[in-house]
């Protein structure tokens, strides 16, 4: 079985029970998710199964989109509503107040990852070392915040709830500690649901309870949908034998001529997709990533 699942992602699961449970009803080995959602987060998790999963590493780079519900005077040590209260706080802060701080995240700003992360420090899990008692200095990224809004005012149990626009790499628990911190109060961060990622919306996801041996069938994607934003890269007959043999693709003998060094594109014989190539302008020739599927061709 072969494509791409999208798939609402339940709380209380970790991303890769979700993998396991399409594995058993696919009776397929190769599954994998991309962008861990943690256990108390719900939302999309784009599933590719079979040689589609080839294609999880290009959506890496995708910026999401989420509902982020925000408990101000708590502190935890995981930065969510899950983890060991570390300080609990007076909260006097009002909803004016939320939306100046909120104005601060905007645009390019430096993040520190949690210690409850699956970043590594020397080849270990920060995770491994938190739940060994030891903490280590986390090096800041930069990622960045494209919208940041409140979806929900400030109640009188001291939540609030925004949409939040971002890029790869950030971590909303470590937004909500921050922006904790910015109010003088600490947060923590208390619900969460991924909207959309890569282009992918929760409106056309399937929940997990529906699929079963029967049904999923009619839940799998054409896996090409996932990269329709790369230039396609149509090849004749003999090149798409070529291609999926293991061979390069010269500049000169295909329809393209503004390559761009390593730029990767979708590579198609007629309507048929059949995997990634990355342009190497050095040695003028559009090289394998992956190869998706092999071309439907007479003899």
């Amino acid at each position: 079985m072969q494509g791409l699942l999208l798939i609402n992602k339940p709380k209380g699961i970790t991303s890769f029970s979700v993998v396991s449970a399409v594995k058993r009803a696919a009776h397929e080995k190769r599954v994998g998710h991309t962008g861990t959602l943690d256990p108390m987060a719900t939302g999309v998790l784009p599933v590719f199964l079979g040689r589609a999963t080839a294609l999880s590493s290009l959506m890496l780079d995708a910026d999401k989109k989420y509902i982020a519900e925000i408990r101000l005077g708590v502190t935890t040590d995981t930065c969510d509503i899950t983890g060991e209260v570390l300080q609990q706080n007076s909260v006097n802060v009002n909803e004016n107040d939320v939306e100046r701080v909120l104005e601060r995240f905007n645009g390019k700003i430096s993040q520190v990852p949690p210690m409850y992360s699956a970043l590594k420090k020397d080849g270990v899990r920060l995770y491994d070392l938190a739940r060994q008692g030891k903490t280590v200095e986390i090096e800041p990224r930069e990622i960045e915040v494209f919208g940041l809004s409140i979806l929900k005012p400030l109640d009188e149990n001291n939540r609030f709830s925004i949409l939040c626009h971002v890029s790869k790499g950030t971590y909303i628990r470590s937004l909500a500690r921050d922006i904790g911190e910015a109010l003088g109060c600490g947060a923590t961060l208390s619900e969460l649901q991924r909207t959309q990622t890569a282009g992918f919306d929760i409106s056309q996801c399937v929940d997990l309870d529906k699929l079963n041996e029967e049904s999923i069938n009619s839940y799998l994607l054409n896996e090409e949908i996932a990269v329709k934003h790369l230039r396609a890269l149509s090849v004749t007959k003999n090149q798409a034998i070529r291609f999926c043999n293991g061979g390069q693709l010269a500049f000169e003998r295909l329809n393209i001529t503004d390559f761009k060094d390593n730029e990767v594109f979708r590579i198609k014989y007629k309507n048929q997709f059949l995997g990634i190539g990355a342009a190497e302008c050095e040695k003028q020739q559009v090289a394998i990533k992956c190869i998706i599927n092999y071309p439907e061709v007479s003899v």
